[in-house]
C-alpha cells in the first residue's frame, strides 16, 4: 500500500495552515543496503562469519536481509552494475513515523519523489536524497518486530554508519539543520587535517560518519577504487571488548582475512576491520574509548551494551 503524494501534499498544506509539522523522533540506525556480485559468497559472509540471521527481503525480492538484531540488518542486493566500483546502495534510519517524516520533510521544502511504502513484515519506508544525491532511507518498524535468532553474532547493535562524502557544509544543511544530528567527534589521521566527522541520531546515540578522506571535495566516486569505497562506506557492531572478540572469531576460523588484527584507533576506541567478499568494511568496535581521543573531545554520549 502506497498514499500518493498528492494526499501526503494535501495534508501537508493542511497542517501547515494549523501549525508547521514536527520532525518525529529518529531513533536509531535501520540498516545499511549494499551489493554484492555474488550473494551466495555475501550469504557466507554474513552468515557463517559474522552470525546474523539472513531473511527474506520485503523491499527487493531478489535481495536478502541479515539481521543483527529485530530492527537493525544488512540489506545485500544483488549487483546491476558491474562496472562501477561502488558498493552502497543506501543508508537508513528508523524513525516512529514514517508518514510524519514526508510531512516534516516536505514543510522544510525538501523534495520527496516518492510515497510511503508497506512491506508485508509490517514496517513502513519512504528514500529520500541527501544534498550530495545518497540515497537515504527512513524506516518504521514493525509495531512486533520478530526476534533475532543468531547465537554466533558477536555484537547485537549497529552503533554506526559512515559513507563518503565530499563536503561537510553541504551535507550538515541537512542531516544537523533539518534532522537534528548531533555533533559527536571529529578527527584527521593528520594533524590540522579533518578526515571523520560523527553526528548522533536525534533520540539515540548511533551515529553517521562523513568519511572525508577521499581527496578534494567534489572527487566522484569513480576516481576512487572498489577497496577504498569499501573503506569509506561501512558499518560498525558494537562490542564490550573488541580483544575478546578477535580472539573469539580466530578460534572459530571466523576472520576475514589472515591480516586482521585488532587496533585502537584515533579515536581512543579498540576497533576490529572485517571486510565482506565485495570489500564492505564491517567495524567492530567497542561502546567507549580507552584513552583519549584526538583531535576532540566526545561532545555526547557513547553508546552502550544495553541499548
Amino acid at each position: 500500500m502506497k498514499y500518493s503524494l498528492g494526499f501526503l501534499v494535501l495534508a501537508c498544506s493542511i497542517a501547515l495552515a494549523q501549525t508547521a509539522p514536527s520532525r518525529p523522533p529518529i531513533t536509531g540506525i535501520s540498516h545499511i543496503a549494499v551489493y554484492a556480485a555474488d550473494p551466495a559468497a555475501a550469504q557466507h559472509y554474513y552468515v557463517d562469519i559474522i552470525g546474523c540471521e539472513k531473511r527474506p527481503d520485503p523491499e527487493n525480492p531478489h535481495g536478502a536481509r541479515y539481521y543483527v538484531n529485530s530492527t537493525q540488518f544488512i540489506e545485500v542486493l544483488p549487483l546491476a552494475d558491474k562496472s562501477s566500483p561502488n558498493r552502497l546502495d543506501h543508508l537508513a534510519y528508523n524513525t516512529t513515523n514514517a508518514s510524519q517524516m514526508v510531512l516534516y520533510l516536505i514543510s522544510k521544502g525538501f523534495k520527496i519523489t516518492d510515497a510511503v511504502e508497506d512491506a508485508d513484515d509490517g514496517s513502513r519506508w519512504i528514500r529520500v536524497k541527501d544534498p550530495e544525491g545518497n540515497a537515504v532511507e527512513f524506516v518504521q518498524p514493525p509495531a512486533n518486530p520478530q526476534p533475532v535468532n543468531a547465537p554466533n553474532l558477536v555484537g547485537h547493535h549497529i552503533i554506526h554508519v559512515g559513507m563518503l562524502v565530499h563536503s561537510q557544509e553541504k551535507e550538515d544543511t541537512f542531516y544537523r539543520a533539518i534532522l537534528g544530528f548531533k555533533p559527536y567527534w571529529y578527527g584527521g589521521m593528520q594533524p590540522g587535517k579533518i578526515d571523520w566527522v560523527s553526528q548522533q541520531t536525534p533520540e539515540s546515540h548511533d551515529w553517521l560518519e562523513y568519511m572525508l578522506t577521499s581527496g578534494p571535495s567534489g572527487s566522484g566516486i569513480q576516481d576512487i577504487s572498489q577497496h577504498q569505497l569499501g573503506v569509506l562506506n561501512h558499518f560498525s557492531i558494537g562490542v564490550v571488548s573488541v580483544p575478546k572478540t578477535f580472539d573469539t572469531l580466530k578460534a572459530a576460523n571466523r576472520l576475514s582475512s589472515p591480516n586482521d588484527h585488532a587496533q585502537i584507533g584515533v579515536d581512543g576506541k579498540w576497533q576490529l576491520n572485517l571486510f565482506d567478499p565485495d570489500g564492505t568494511r564491517l567495524e567492530y568496535m567497542e561502546f567507549s574509548n580507552v584513552q583519549k581521543p584526538c583531535c576532540s573531545d566526545f561532545t555526547a554520549p557513547n553508546p552502550s551494551p544495553s541499548e
